[in-house]
């Protein structure tokens, strides 16, 4: 099989799981060291290296969906309104660990400084090297066999996530992935014809 055949089916198999457990297939290390890859290797815009991901296990995991249920609850309120909310949470608990997915503020500041031609558009390449980022590690973890699903309960949870792990100030919340092993795959996915979503010329 090609190295393009596998990269593609890697690809393929890369999907939302939903139905996790705590028994990972691998090493914690193992991930760790698929995560310090990813940030090694992974592209950004003028080589701006900003992306900044936080890995949680165990309890730390565990502390991150107390902290959502908690912020949330708060929110909502009502608790029959919350129920559906509080059993996903629930659902993202009984993974293995979560990845967060931050930018650094500070960087961006300092390249819109140093080429302000193009200060408008460093926001945004940031926020397409956090994407990149998150489904480099995605696919990788996905080629291990070990499941994820990607989150976004920023902002609302950012203070108290800042709070908790020390985080810096400049660094930016974007995304939380949560991943374990796999307890029930995903099922089938439907796709838009390709003839509508692309376009060949010469």
């Amino acid at each position: 099989m090609s190295n393009l055949q596998d990269l593609q089916q890697l690809a393929e198999k890369r999907r939302s799981i939903y139905a996790l457990s705590n028994q990972l297939p691998v090493s914690n290390d193992e991930v760790v060291k698929l995560v310090e890859h990813a940030i090694l290797h992974t592209p950004s815009a003028f080589n701006s290296q900003s992306a900044r991901i936080v890995v949680l296990f165990g309890d730390d995991h565990n502390k991150l969906w107390d902290i959502t249920e908690e912020t949330l609850k708060a929110i909502v309120g009502d608790e029959e309104k919350f129920k559906g909310t509080k059993d996903k949470i629930a659902g993202f608990r009984a993974g293995a660990g979560t990845v967060l997915f931050f930018e650094d503020k500070g960087v961006v500041r300092n390249m819109q400084e140093a080429a302000p031609l193009y200060a408008d558009k460093f926001p945004i390449w940031s926020h397409q090297t956090s994407a990149m980022h998150q489904y480099v590690i995605w696919t990788a973890l996905a080629s291990l066999d070990i499941g994820a699903n990607l989150q976004h309960y920023n902002p609302v949870i950012d203070q108290k996530v800042a709070e908790e792990w020390s985080i810096a100030e400049d660094w930016e919340l974007n995304a939380q992935m949560v991943f374990g092993a796999i307890k029930q795959p995903a099922g089938d996915k439907a796709f838009k014809p390709t003839e509508d979503r692309m376009k060949v010329f010469g």
